[in-house]
């Protein structure tokens, strides 16, 4: 990628910083999307946020002078590739995946179907669609299982699920937030995630906590979450399984940078558990924390994904040359 100097905080003109929204994720967006704001002022960028729930977006992207798009926004609506769809027929950059793949990466029931078309390991699974499927789930997957909506992120309604009569306060619980509810098989073992930039995988980082696992409590409000970076595997595994989240990462069609989470288990097999095609970006992110291991500090990896707008459209967002 280029330098982030003078010439590039002229060429990117006048940039709309989207956070907020209307999905279940709207305040840690909110979060996220005034640290990039605050990031890409202090690098000489005429930077402006804009909340995504404001009936008045679409006049502002269209007649505010814009020039590109940093998309803080999370979840359903800014995540899904609706907003990509729409700035993609405004002609305007944005950071990120292009349409396909964030509809897809954002859907936890195929990304693993595409996953497993693609040799790519991940836990076997379920859809929870009927009480039938209930009754069904102890001789098909049997327990543990996590249960969690299709279709949501930061861990919203998700439930680790023990015994059937665990599992239907579980389903409920997912229903809340998609009608495609989805039971993994619980993998015993550490978990891992591998930010991602353009082309590259960043350092890993392991997570440790003592919740049950890493829900929404441990990435947003607990002070007990262990980030280990470096990550205590050998450089060999290390790059291996950096390798291997990048080929689970473009498996889906994503671009431009992310997050790919997988367990670790005692064989030291990968598990893949979803791609995040906008990740956070707060004082608990992982993305960040990642770059700062890699000799990047905030502002210059905000400039950074910001920079990949600024490379031209093959023929559509979901076919974004990288820089």
């Amino acid at each position: 990628m280029g330098s982030s100097g003078a010439a590039n905080v002229v060429e990117f003109g006048k940039v709309a910083v989207l956070m907020g929204g209307h999905s279940a994720e709207r305040e840690i967006s909110l979060r996220s999307g005034h640290a990039v704001l605050e990031a890409l002022q202090a690098a000489g960028i005429d930077a402006h946020g804009l909340d995504a729930a404001d009936h008045r977006l679409v006049d502002e992207l269209l007649n505010g002078g814009y020039s590109r798009v940093f998309i803080a926004l999370h979840g359903r609506g800014g995540e899904d590739g609706v907003i990509q769809g729409l700035l993609d027929i405004m002609g305007l950059p944005y950071t990120g995946s292009g349409v396909l793949g964030s509809a897809l990466a954002m859907d936890k029931l195929r990304t693993k179907q595409v996953w497993e078309s693609a040799g790519i390991p991940t836990p076997a699974f379920a859809i929870l669609r009927t009480e039938a499927d209930l009754e069904a789930l102890r001789n098909t997957l049997g327990y543990p299982v996590i249960v969690k909506p299709a279709r949501e992120g930061s861990s919203i309604g998700i439930s680790r699920v023990d015994s059937d009569a665990q599992l239907k306060a579980a389903w409920q619980l997912a229903l809340r937030y998609d009608a495609d509810v989805l039971a993994e098989r619980w993998i015993e073992g550490e978990e891992y995630t591998a930010g991602v930039l353009g082309e590259e995988a960043l350092p890993l980082i392991r997570l440790e906590t003592p919740n049950m696992f890493y829900d929404y409590e441990a990435k947003y409000e607990a002070d007990t979450t262990r980030y280990l970076i470096p990550c205590g595997l050998g450089e060999e595994q290390e790059t291996r399984l950096q390798g291997q989240s990048l080929a689970a990462f473009n498996a889906t069609g994503a671009s431009g940078w992310g997050r790919v989470d997988f367990l670790l288990d005692a064989s030291g097999r990968p598990w893949f558990i979803e791609v995040n095609t906008v990740p956070g970006l707060t004082d608990h992110s992982l993305v960040p924390m990642a770059a700062r291991a890699a000799g990047m500090d905030f502002t210059r990896l905000v400039s950074r994904i910001l920079e990949t707008t600024l490379v031209p459209a093959t023929t559509t967002g979901d076919q974004r040359a990288e820089a």
